[in-house]
């Protein structure tokens, strides 16, 4: 089987991730594995059934009878099921959002996790973001980004998007938010979020979507030659 290519993109929470990600998998044919969604899968089937994500036993006791499934339907979406139920537009809310930080951080759920993760790059060329693709699902990855952006631009853009929706959080509530997402997400003891070392940082906090995409095609082209 000839040698898959492997794209990391990790950054904290509204960098713009998937955005970009997605992106680029169309431009360069590619897989786009958006790996917070399977996270915010496992929050969303935890908080059905009533279970805090800091409830260790509850996790423990309930995430043997989750089973979830990636698929990807004519556009490139990917769509996430859980146990046969397609929940892609159910989990896109804030309060999942955090919950799903809190579900990361169980060890259990990971390792879950990292299998079928690390089985579609295999199999694929993927583009996967996320918060430790470089670091821990994918430490091979022939190109890995760190895409980051200052909180203040982050929650701007998480604001906007959620306007849109409808939905009625202030800025300042989502700044608190994605500051407190943030602390979450770099301060657990299991894979926190962290620039790997052979990461290249991108700020995008000047940078609109195609002035991004540039500077990562240019980082890919350099690389391995795409």
């Amino acid at each position: 089987m000839a040698k898959t290519i492997s794209i990391a993109i990790d950054g904290p929470a509204g960098a713009g991730k998937s955005t970009i990600a997605k992106r680029l998998a169309k431009e360069l044919g590619f897989y786009y594995v958006d790996t917070g969604a399977i996270y915010r899968t496992v929050a969303y089937f935890l908080d059905l059934l009533g279970v805090s994500p800091k409830d260790a036993d509850g996790v423990h006791r309930y995430i043997d009878e989750l089973n979830i499934d990636i698929y990807y339907d004519e556009t490139g979406l990917q769509h996430m099921l859980m146990n046969g139920i397609d929940v892609t537009n159910d989990i896109r809310t804030p309060d999942i959002s955090q919950k799903a930080s809190l579900v990361s951080a169980h060890g259990e759920v990971r390792e879950m996790l990292l299998d079928m993760q690390r089985d579609v790059a295999k199999e694929n060329n993927v583009i996967m973001d996320g918060r430790d693709i470089g670091t821990v699902v994918l430490p091979r990855a022939d190109v890995k980004i760190f895409l980051t952006a200052s909180a203040e631009v982050r929650a701007q853009r998480r604001f906007a998007e959620l306007q849109a929706k409808g939905a009625k959080d202030t800025y300042a509530q989502v700044l608190k938010d994605l500051q407190q997402r943030d602390y979450q997400d770099s301060h657990r003891e299991i894979a926190p979020l962290k620039q790997a070392r052979d990461a290249v940082k991108v700020d995008t906090s000047d940078l609109d979507i195609d002035g991004v995409v540039a500077a990562i095609r240019q980082i890919v082209a350099q690389k391995v030659g795409i």
